[in-house]
């Protein structure tokens, strides 16, 4: 999107270098409706250079009609497209480039997003491994994660529990998000789950031993 963004502010661009610029006039103003919008859009009727009386309608719009019949506007168009004339304005010259550029940015930065998220999830999960402890909890249960819903489906979580002997604390660990139910798979009633040692809030339970679900 960002790139047919780019080549949408290419194309005007290049119409401007060969535009010609006159006067035309709103002869009305078109309504066109949709399932949940309106939008109101000029009719523009100008003459060229040759004397021809060209007739067009703007290929943008808005939801509050801009123009009023009889408005005097100006008008950019090509000797050899007249009817590919456009209204000399912002959004109507560059709208569509900064709405499909508009998109296509926010587009990328959710992508990039969820890309960082998952990479410091797998460095966390790495470094737990590598310098966390690993103890052995003992299963508890699986429990469906209803605080988060994609497509109307709800992952499920495997819960944990380890006492720890030196505060006598207990500690129940939530492992990441199972888009499948592992209740068939839980055949152990123990469970590794790798802890940071100054830090139990921090940790990783080892759901390695479940199948890998298929893409």
């Amino acid at each position: 999107m960002v790139v047919g963004g780019w080549f949408m502010y290419s194309n005007t661009q290049d119409f401007l270098s060969k535009a010609i610029l006159t006067e035309g006039t709103v002869v009305q103003v078109v309504l066109s409706r949709s399932s949940d919008s309106i939008t109101y859009r000029p009719v523009v009727e100008f003459e060229t250079e040759m004397g021809r009386k060209i007739e067009f309608i703007s290929s943008s719009g808005s939801n509050r009609s801009s123009y009023t019949q009889g408005e005097a506007v100006e008008v950019l168009y090509e000797e050899a497209r007249p009817y590919d004339a456009k209204i000399n304005g912002f959004l109507s010259l560059w709208g569509g480039a900064v709405i499909v550029s508009a998109l296509g940015l926010a587009l990328f930065a959710i992508g990039c997003s969820v890309f960082s998220f998952m990479a410091l999830k797998d460095r966390k999960v790495k470094l737990l491994k590598e310098n966390g402890v690993s103890i052995v909890a003992k299963f508890q249960s699986v429990e469906v994660n209803s605080s988060l819903r994609v497509n109307g489906r709800s992952p499920y979580q495997i819960l944990a529990q380890w006492r720890n002997p030196v505060t006598s604390e207990l500690h129940i660990f939530k492992s990441e998000n199972l888009w499948f139910d592992p209740s068939d798979y839980m055949n152990q009633d123990e469970i590794t789950v790798f802890v940071d040692n100054e830090n139990p809030k921090k940790f990783y339970v080892d759901v390695s031993f479940l199948p890998k679900l298929a893409s």
